[in-house]
């Protein structure tokens, strides 16, 4: 590597780099889980007690995650600023796609949550064997209005996460400049 890219890139602290890639994973199962699952013939029995009660529980622990990630970002003085070698446009769009990521990471369990705390039929939330307090009261009309939006802003996190993923690739593979290349940063 010459000293010009070993100056222009620098990288997440190695906290945030383990966090990014740990609900990376976490994200890219529970989404594959909530298809896979709600796919299912109601009368499979694993539907039930294994899919269901496992993406609760890997739901509440990428929200703690993404929690602890969120306030460590806080507390860290000085974290990788957008480079100046990429067009004004993809400056703008990365942060976009970045701040809308945080925020539906952060919903969407929420809401997948709400939804097993309105549900009557629902034995509520459990974390790893821990039954979570439910906060919400029993409401079928409510329960529609989050599974919705737990539904659709899980979508929407997915297609956030495709422009994430080809925007990064694009930069290492495609663009003419290697200072450019934004996964370093998080390698």
């Amino acid at each position: 590597m010459n000293p010009v890219n070993q100056t222009t890139i620098d990288r997440y602290p190695t906290s945030l780099r383990m966090l990014h890639w740990v609900r990376a994973v976490l994200i890219a199962g529970l989404l594959w889980a909530g298809w896979h699952m709600t796919g299912m013939n109601d009368e499979v029995a694993s539907k039930y007690e294994l899919y269901y009660p496992w993406h609760k529980s890997f739901g509440v622990l990428m929200l703690l995650v993404v929690l602890v990630q969120i306030a460590l970002r806080w507390r860290t003085p000085k974290l990788p600023q957008p480079l100046e070698t990429l067009a004004g446009h993809e400056r703008f769009l990365s942060q976009l796609v970045q701040r809308a990521m945080y925020v539906l990471i952060v919903i969407v369990p929420l809401m997948g949550y709400s939804m097993s705390s309105t549900y009557t039929m629902s034995d509520g939330v459990f974390f790893f064997g821990v039954n979570l307090p439910e906060l919400l009261p029993k409401n079928d009309d409510w329960f529609v209005v989050f599974q919705w939006l737990h539904k659709v802003l899980a979508y929407t996190l997915l297609g956030l996460i495709v422009l994430h993923v080809a925007g990064a690739l694009k930069h290492r593979f495609f663009d003419p400049d290697p200072r450019n290349d934004v996964l370093r940063r998080m390698l």
